[in-house]
Order: C-alpha cells, then structure tokens, then sequence
C-alpha cells in the first residue's frame, strides 16, 4: 500500500471524523514512542497510523477506548457495598464508649487557633515571584 487514503479505512471505521480522531491519537501515541505494527516505508506517523488501521493490525474500537481514556480526567473508583457500611452502624454506643477506653482529645478555642495562625511566619519571597 503505497499512498493510504481515508477510503482504505472507511470500511474500518464508517465515521470518518471519528477515524481522524483515533488516526491522530495513534499517531501521537507512535511520536511518544509506542511500537508501531507496520513497516514505516519512510512514512510520517499519521500515514503509519492509518495504515494500522487499514491493515487491521490494530482495532480501531480499542484505539477509540484508549483516547477516551485519554481525555477522561476523573479516574472512576469502585466503591465498596453500600451493605457493608450498615453492618458497622449498627454497634451500639456502650460499645462504642468500651472501644474507645481511655482515649483523650485535645480541644483548642477558636482564639488559640488564631494566635498560632498569628506565630507563622510567611515564606521568603524569591525573585521570581516578584515579575
């Protein structure tokens, strides 16, 4: 495959801008280093990439996942069983106070917060800051 047009890969990926979407992200991919799947024929990595695609060497639904994942700023954590949490509540509050034993809590005012506050002392300002 000598020259790679958008019509060798349309029937890879029917959405043509969707295509040049995950084409560029591979391409980014290829200049951060990964391993490419096809021989680079002195091509650029946006030839290279739609090449992959074209050859299907590389699936174009985990190229779209990775640059989904790419974009996405908040990381999804499992969170445990909400049945679990009802379980621990349900210890009552001698037993809870029994637990405890003789555990002590320091308690400061509002007006010693404050004059620690007051104590600290501001970092040095440096040069840089300045401009």
């Amino acid at each position: 495959m000598a020259r790679v047009t958008v019509e060798d890969c349309v029937d890879k990926v029917e959405n043509r801008f969707e295509l040049v979407l995950i084409a560029a992200h591979r391409a980014r991919m290829i200049a951060a280093g990964s391993p490419i799947t096809v021989d680079r024929d002195n091509d650029k990595n946006p030839v290279v990439s739609l090449r992959e695609i074209a050859d299907s060497t590389l699936m174009p639904e985990d190229l779209k996942e990775d640059f989904i994942q790419s974009l996405q700023k908040h990381v999804e954590v499992d969170e445990p069983e909400a049945e679990a949490v009802p379980a621990l509540a349900s210890v009552s509050e001698e037993a809870r106070s029994d637990s405890l034993g003789d555990v002590q809590f320091d308690r400061m005012t509002e007006e010693d917060l404050l004059r620690g506050l007051e104590g600290l002392v501001p970092p040095a300002e440096t040069e840089d800051e300045g401009d």
